[in-house]
């Protein structure tokens, strides 16, 4: 295993010798300069974990040395040593992205606290994280073989959600690996769960069925709206809980968390079916059979969703509220930036609601764009580019705003993902739906072991093309692939994000109520 690499670098390097040998007895290597140039060369020949940097040389300065350094290699982390305790001379270097500082005369565990804040602390997390997961693990298990109702499955999904943000954070694929096993293990059980029970909750009494799409606006919206608050809810279309999670501390700058819910997506879960079905307040089959000038059938050509503001408003007459709405869809930056200098306008309404479609744009782009693949290769680097998005989105702008006008904030989605890896091959006429996570048909050729097949739409809720029409839905990680030119579909959609069907990702998503810091 390699060693630690330091760089010591001061003019009076002959004078710190016992420091030197006290870190190489403690199994360092390090390398010393003495003038900033030395310095810089020996970073551009060499790997260099870690900088001891003296703030005052002859020749370049420390904080010169530090901001060439740091052009060269930013990762470098930095611990700048000074005599002096000049406020102006710590604000620069801090401005200049030191990561430490140490006051002269140091010593030897000062130095040696420095080292592993700045470069054990990774190892130490990692190894501490490793521990507390074997400790969770059984725990994990032995709920994932007890989980019997919706509530159960909900907390295997948070507790399995936490651990992969934690272990991502680290650097041990093994364990990682360990937790994948588990996470499928959990994902096998819970389609078991759904196929057994789902159907069931359309029949079940009043409390007896989770939180669905249908009921989200009347259980989380109104009582908002009825206290007297003014309310914006914002549906992220596409979001899992993990993505959720990491964008939360961000809108924790401005809001604070008042509760967090998962409910469960209806099937299938995709925008057509879930998004309709919480504007609505109604389960596609009676939307289609109540406002059919509002529901656009599978099989039709266009848009399956341009029509949510109408569906909402139609929920809020059937509750007889009486409410001035504001609707906006945000699909591209321009519409974002417009969003947030209309914001004065938003204040004139009872309830504002804005769908951004950015995680959905960004999902599908990554099936069809090889550059957006390598970016968004597994779950951790899709978290991380749904971060990075809303670091710098009009979204983010929009929430601060929303903020400082005392607004209510109500965060959602109406499905999540998966990352499938297992085909399936069916068989369907030209009329079959093209989603590879589930079908509707009426001349459907699987096999019946491997899917959740609902032979009666009307059992669940759900409007069909034909009088003969069958849903299946694909679980776990599988996806749905015919037999011609098969293997160059599996090859394009194997390991892509995709909806539709029945998985903890797509159905068990987060519906968030925030207030004004």
């Amino acid at each position: 295993m390699r060693k630690i690499t330091i760089l010591w670098t001061d003019d009076e390097i002959d004078l710190l010798m016992p420091h030197i040998l006290f870190l190489e007895e403690k199994g360092y290597e390090v390398i010393t300069a003495s003038n900033g140039e030395d310095a810089i060369r020996i970073v551009q020949e060499r790997t260099v974990d870690l900088l001891f940097l003296d703030e005052n040389m002859p020749g370049i300065s420390g904080l010169e040395t530090l901001n060439r350094i740091k052009t060269l290699n930013p990762a470098i982390p930095v611990v700048m040593i000074t005599k002096s305790e000049e406020e102006n001379i710590m604000d620069e270097a801090i401005g200049s992205k030191i990561d430490d500082y140490l006051i002269k005369p140091v010593n030897p565990k000062q130095i040696l606290l420095s080292i592993k804040k700045n470069i054990d602390t990774k190892r130490l997390i990692t190894q501490k994280t490793t521990s507390a997961y074997q400790a969770e693990f059984t725990r994990i298990s032995l709920l994932i073989n007890t989980a019997h109702n919706y509530s159960d499955w909900v907390e295997v999904y948070k507790k399995l959600t936490y651990w992969e943000l934690e272990i991502g954070s680290g650097s041990d694929p093994g364990l990682m690996e360990i937790l994948k096993m588990q996470k499928a293990d959990a994902n096998n059980g819970f389609s078991r769960f759904i196929r057994a029970n789902y159907i069931g909750w359309f029949y079940e009494r009043a409390g007896e069925a989770p939180l669905m799409s249908q009921n989200v606006f009347a259980q989380k919206v109104f009582p908002a709206l009825e206290k007297g608050d003014r309310v914006c809810v914002i549906l992220i279309d596409n979001l899992r809980l993990d993505q959720w999670r990491s964008i939360l501390p961000l809108i924790e700058e401005s809001y604070r968390l008042e509760s967090e819910e998962l409910f469960y997506s209806i099937l299938p879960t995709s925008t057509q079916y879930a998004r309709n079905a919480m504007f609505a307040g109604l389960m596609p089959l009676a939307i289609e059979d109540m406002f059919p000038e509002l529901w656009t059938d599978e099989t039709e050509t266009g848009s399956k969703n341009l029509l949510e503001d109408q569906l909402l408003e139609k929920q809020i007459q059937r509750f007889g509220l009486k409410l001035k709405v504001w609707y906006e869809k945000i699909n591209n930056a321009r519409a974002g930036k417009k969003l947030v200098e209309n914001i004065k306008d938003l204040l004139n309404f009872d309830l504002s609601v804005v769908v951004f479609n950015f995680v959905d744009i960004l999902s599908h782009a990554r099936t069809e764009m090889e550059m957006i693949k390598e970016l968004a290769y597994d779950e951790s680097a899709y978290r991380s580019l749904t971060l990075s998005w809303f670091q710098h989105s009009h979204l983010r702008e929009f929430i601060r705003e929303l903020a400082l006008n005392r607004i209510k904030l109500i965060i959602t989605t109406d499905h999540g993902t998966i990352r499938v890896n297992n085909p399936l091959k069916v068989i369907g006429d030209r009329e079959t739906t093209t989603n590879i996570r589930y079908k509707q048909g009426k001349n459907l050729n699987y096999n019946p072991e491997e899917v959740f097949e609902v032979k009666k739409p009307a059992e669940i809720h759900l409007p069909k093309s034909h009088v003969s029409s069958t849903y299946i839905f694909a679980m776990n990680y599988d996806f749905f692939v015919y037999p011609n030119n098969y293997n160059q579909f599996v090859n394009y959609y194997r390991n892509t994000f995709q909806h539709g069907g029945i998985s903890m990702e797509e159905m068990l998503i987060p519906v968030s109520v925030l207030n004004p810091m």
